[in-house]
């Protein structure tokens, strides 16, 4: 099931005030999505707040031959598939269209999040398990 249909569900759960939602495809993958549950509803995260003093970090220019990773949706970050684990790209690394370059957690649905083009990642813009917003800058990769 890709990114577009999960999106297409959770709306549907949300239009239809589902608590919960289970689907299951000819023992290839089974996806089981909750509302709610022990944890408490964000309904608003706030913006970061620069320190008195201190210059807001404003990522560089991109250059013509970079491109931006985007983050597909709202969620936390994360660089790590667990916090033992070595990042899944770093600056110098070299990705491929399908490489995994990091996670993005919402309403408890780990979201692998590819490269999409083929490069070398020149920049991190975005810090281990911290807020994302929809289309927020996540990495800087130079093009093949």
């Amino acid at each position: 099931m890709d990114l577009d249909k999960i999106k297409k569900v959770i709306d549907l759960i949300n239009e239809n005030d589902l608590t919960e939602f289970t689907y299951e495809e000819h023992d290839k993958y089974k996806i089981c999505l909750k509302k709610g549950g022990d944890a408490p509803a964000v309904i608003a995260a706030p913006a970061a707040v620069p320190v008195a003093g201190a210059p807001a970090a404003a990522p560089s220019p991109v250059a013509a031959d970079e491109e931006v990773i985007e983050s597909p949706l709202v969620g936390t970050f994360y660089a790590k598939p667990s916090p033992e684990a070595p990042a899944f790209a770093s600056v110098g690394d070299e990705v491929k269209e399908d490489s995994v370059v990091c996670i993005v957690e919402a309403m408890k649905v780990m979201n692998e999040i590819t490269a999409g083009i083929s490069g070398t990642i020149t920049e991190v813009l975005v810090n281990d398990a911290e807020p994302v917003e929809y289309g927020q800058p996540l990495f800087k990769i130079k093009k093949k």
